[in-house]
């Protein structure tokens, strides 16, 4: 079986949930769907309870700061500006008690199992995070993709070898395994003439297969590359689902082609490598229903990471440059119709077949939240089954985290790990990407600040 680039198979018609039967069972199912709403309303600070006030006062300093445009926007630059001054150890000491204590597990092995088991008496999942990856013109060498390969099996081993969730995950970007160049080409090949999923599985396998359109180079580069991820995949199977980071458009088709290959191979019997879809881009839908079919014609079980998407500017940018059309939505409702139609689909398959299809609903949109626990409730689906769960980034919508675990919804955060100056570039990266998401935490921290009153009001009582 080929990947069609372009296939598109027509949306199943999602039925409501036919309630049978008089008003009266109406009635219950409208007070259930009430109560859910309450449950899940997130108005409540009471989740913050269990923060220390150290960490309370951090959260409210660092999403003070992130609700500035100009700060968030330029922060690559002002970080370089006060390294100069303040000099390398003079910056650390300056971040490892602020925006890293924030949004980073920490550096050593202990460290990050100190962190880790304070997210598991909360309820919370880790999903670990190596902070590597690359984009055009970034590429190294095939010394530095082994390097990160091997940083990767010990994300396997760490996030494995501890207590810290029944159902460990981590995340994996193919672009610190094999150069975004070569990615590229690989794109533009399979629009031309798809690959066989069969050949690529081949050469993980270690054949020397020859790819139609590739330079000597460029095959051997993209064998090592698959060989590198078929370590890694072969060290996390029966033990770390491993979700595979989308990129950019002019990428994502090269990295699908191998993320399904490692599907084909490793996914015969669950779920163990996943893919991500991104819910801004206007043929995501499509792309998925063409993930659903194949996996359904070739035999594997189907995982998927579905996110709204993080690179907006730079995709429109890019597209306007080539003069080519914009491939994201032209409004956020249409990314929220596109997001919410998205997880319909996933939802209904995985009701019919809940050991063939599992999803993570990584999202900070509370609509979307709520709008996902009211359909697993009308499709009888488990809240901690291991079909369904829900993810967000550590340090970042806590009120939503902490209240979907004490309703006992399977929540993972993802965790990035490593120094100050290994974390910075990738931390740089992600506020920027997610600029709108930090600049829109305003609820969050005026539930902050009520659980902060509060206890200042219990203080000055006692």
């Amino acid at each position: 079986m080929m990947i069609r680039s372009r296939l598109r198979p027509s949306l199943p018609h999602l039925l409501p949930l036919r309630v049978m039967g008089t008003a009266a069972p109406r009635t219950v199912a409208a007070r259930q769907h009430d109560l859910l709403s309450a449950t899940l309303a997130f108005e409540d600070p009471s989740a913050f309870k269990v923060k220390s006030w150290g960490e309370l006062l951090r959260a409210l300093g660092v999403f003070r700061l992130c609700s500035f445009p100009v700060l968030v926007n330029n922060c690559g630059k002002l970080m370089s500006v006060a390294r100069t001054i303040l000099g390398r150890r003079g910056f650390s000491l300056l971040l490892r008690p602020t925006v890293y204590a924030q949004f980073v597990a920490g550096e050593s092995e202990t460290e990050i199992s100190q962190s880790m088991e304070k997210m598991k008496l909360l309820g919370l999942r880790p999903m670990l995070a190596v902070p590597i990856e690359e984009d055009l013109g970034e590429s190294t060498g095939e010394k530095r993709y082994d390097d990160n390969m091997e940083a990767m099996l010990e994300c396997v081993r760490m996030s494995h070898g501890n207590t810290w969730s029944r159902d460990p995950m981590m995340q994996l970007k193919v672009t610190a395994l094999l150069s975004p160049e070569l990615c590229v080409k690989l794109t533009t090949l399979i629009a031309q003439q798809p690959y066989d999923l069969s050949l690529v599985v081949r050469a993980m396998d270690g054949e020397p297969i020859s790819f139609p359109g590739l330079d000597e180079g460029e095959v051997a580069h993209f064998l090592c590359g698959l060989r590198r991820l078929n370590k890694i995949a072969e060290a996390s199977v029966n033990k770390v689902r491993v979700l595979v980071d989308a990129e950019y458009t002019y990428m994502n088709p090269a990295l699908s082609l191998v993320t399904m290959a490692m599907m084909k191979k490793f996914n015969k019997d669950s779920a163990w490598i996943w893919n991500t879809y991104q819910c801004y881009l206007k043929e995501s839908r499509s792309l998925l229903l063409e993930a659903l079919s194949l996996s359904k014609s070739e035999g594997f079980c189907l995982g998927v990471k579905l996110v709204r998407g993080a690179y907006m500017d730079k995709e429109r940018k890019l597209a306007e440059t080539e003069g080519r059309p914009d491939p994201v939505h032209q409004s956020w409702e249409d990314t929220n119709d596109s997001y919410n139609g998205s997880l319909d689909v996933m939802l209904k398959a995985i009701s019919q077949k809940p050991e063939r299809h599992r999803i993570i609903i990584a999202t900070h949109n509370e609509e979307s939240v709520r709008r996902a626990a009211q359909r697993m409730e009308e499709l009888a689906i488990n809240k901690d089954g291991g079909s369904v769960c829900f993810g967000q980034l550590l340090g970042m919508c806590d009120h939503v985290s902490l209240t979907l675990a004490k309703e006992g919804y399977a929540i993972y955060k993802s965790v990035p790990y490593g120094s100050v100056d290994d974390t910075l570039p990738y931390l740089v990266r992600r506020a920027q990407e997610n600029r709108t998401v930090l600049q829109g935490i305003r609820k969050e921290r005026d539930l902050l600040r009520q659980e902060v009153l509060r206890r200042l009001r219990l203080r000055g009582g006692s």
